[in-house]
């Protein structure tokens, strides 16, 4: 496709725009299937800053790297906004059985976890199979003990268990906190039986005293169970994290300008932070690669009709304060559509999207131009994620392609979240689906305004 060719789309002297969208759309795509760019990404941060906590020295040499990358890319604009947040960092982590069955036990701190001190806990452990079970517990009756809290959640395509079943990892601390224990342990949230804990932040609310909390491996938790039939267990845990103040995140910003000021923002991205257990290869460094590689596609063919803005987010594991932030300082500006890549580098097998009525048109092309990809369109709405959450709240509209579920949850939040786990064939096929996504949005002559709040938000 060449510059020229978009060019006199943009200005209406050629064939109709729809009709010329499809097809700069298809060309660009099939293109896209031998892109290197977003491999170049996810490999370089993933291998020259490795992982990236939020609001920590990682995370800074982390915006320093994308705002060098960004300008070699090509992008303009490119530019970084900070803002302040609470800082909590990993310490020592221990769990040992104590008395006749002795044996050490693999954990990992869930991120806001208090602190037993540097002494540790020795306490009787209770067993609740479920966070139901934990809710019904009477006040008091965990007092002085250690709660665990387990129950198994399985793979699926679309990642639809982990909304139930995290709710054990983001409100069962705390729920164990105001019945009393002096300390939480939950089965990881995860899919897979390898001896990898998975992290993930919990959250207290306000009045509530963090307690030290910490997710067992799924090999871990299937033993304390085993044990917890024989008898009771007694455990001594070791968990030291430490709230450190605030300190500044921010995010990494760049755009690829448009030729009509008028018709808006898309607003694409992912998240740059990550957890400090792996190098965030899947979660979530090729889901920046994959956003940049298809704008970079799109700017290197020339001007599309809209801006297309790429934000890397920072702090979106411990919080969602990059998504937040951006939301608030772009708030005057025009937005007309908001997504993300948060959700590993497996194949798109299915978009949805979240439109108002006169751009419907504009999800029938993106169904054609995805379909020679293998991706189907799904019957719900698109809801967008944590970081473009705020924006998407505003009534923006947005289009969500979703990637296989599958695999994602056997490395979510473990140190097995590394560069090896992401497949570089299907990784080009996101750009493709983003490519093509992008050519049919970016160039729409449909006025895409905002979604009634009935259709999603």
């Amino acid at each position: 496709m060449t510059k020229r060719i978009l060019f006199a789309a943009a200005a209406a002297l050629a064939l109709p725009l729809p009709a010329l969208a499809q097809h700069d759309a298809a060309a660009l795509r099939d293109a896209a299937l031998k892109d290197d760019v977003a491999w170049e990404i996810t490999e370089g941060l993933t291998t020259e800053v490795g992982q990236r906590l939020a609001a920590t020295e990682a995370e800074a040499r982390a915006r320093a790297w994308a705002v060098k990358k960004l300008t070699a890319l090509g992008f303009q604009n490119v530019h970084i906004e900070t803002y302040k947040m609470p800082v909590w960092v990993r310490g020592e982590e221990k769990a040992e059985v104590v008395g006749a069955s002795a044996q050490k036990l693999t954990i990992a701190a869930l991120g806001n976890s208090g602190s037993t001190g540097a002494k540790g806990i020795e306490a009787e452990v209770v067993y609740f199979p479920t966070l139901a079970d934990l809710q019904a517990a009477p006040a008091g009756s965990l007092t002085g003990k250690i709660a665990f809290v387990s129950h198994a959640m399985t793979p699926t395509q679309d990642g639809s268990q982990y909304g139930y079943y995290g709710g054990v990892r983001r409100m069962g601390p705390a729920l164990a906190a105001g019945k009393g224990a002096a300390a939480v342990l939950i089965r990881s949230i995860g899919t897979d039986h390898h001896r990898n804990p998975h992290t993930g932040v919990t959250n207290w609310p306000t009045g509530t005293k963090p307690i030290a909390a910490a997710a067992l491996s799924v090999p871990d938790a299937e033993q304390l169970e085993r044990l917890l039939k024989r008898g009771p267990v007694r455990l001594k845990l070791l968990v030291t994290p430490q709230f450190k103040g605030e300190a500044e995140s921010g995010n990494v910003i760049a755009d690829v300008p448009g030729t009509d000021p008028n018709a808006g923002i898309i607003l694409i991205g992912g998240h740059l932070d990550s957890w400090d257990l792996g190098t965030g290869a899947i979660d979530d460094a090729s889901g920046v690669g994959i956003t940049t590689a298809a704008a970079k596609r799109i700017m290197d063919a020339g001007h599309p009709r809209r801006t297309i803005r790429v934000v890397w987010f920072g702090a979106e594991e411990v919080g969602g304060f990059g998504g937040e932030a951006y939301a608030k300082a772009h708030a005057s500006e025009r937005h007309v559509l908001a997504m993300e890549s948060d959700f590993g580098a497996d194949r798109v097998w299915k978009f949805e999207a979240n439109l108002p009525d006169s751009a419907k048109p504009v999800a029938d092309r993106v169904a054609t131009a995805l379909a020679p990809l293998g991706i189907s369109r799904g019957r719900g709405v698109a809801s967008g994620g944590t970081d473009v959450g705020p924006v998407l709240a505003t009534g923006v509209g947005g289009i969500d392609l979703d990637q296989s579920g599958l695999r994602y949850f056997d490395y979510h939040h473990t140190p097995d979240d590394t560069l090896d786990k992401v497949d570089p064939e299907q990784l080009r096929q996101n750009v493709a689906a983003w490519t093509a996504m992008l050519a049919v949005a970016a160039n729409a002559p449909e006025d895409i305004g905002p979604v009634q709040p009935s259709a999603g938000h």
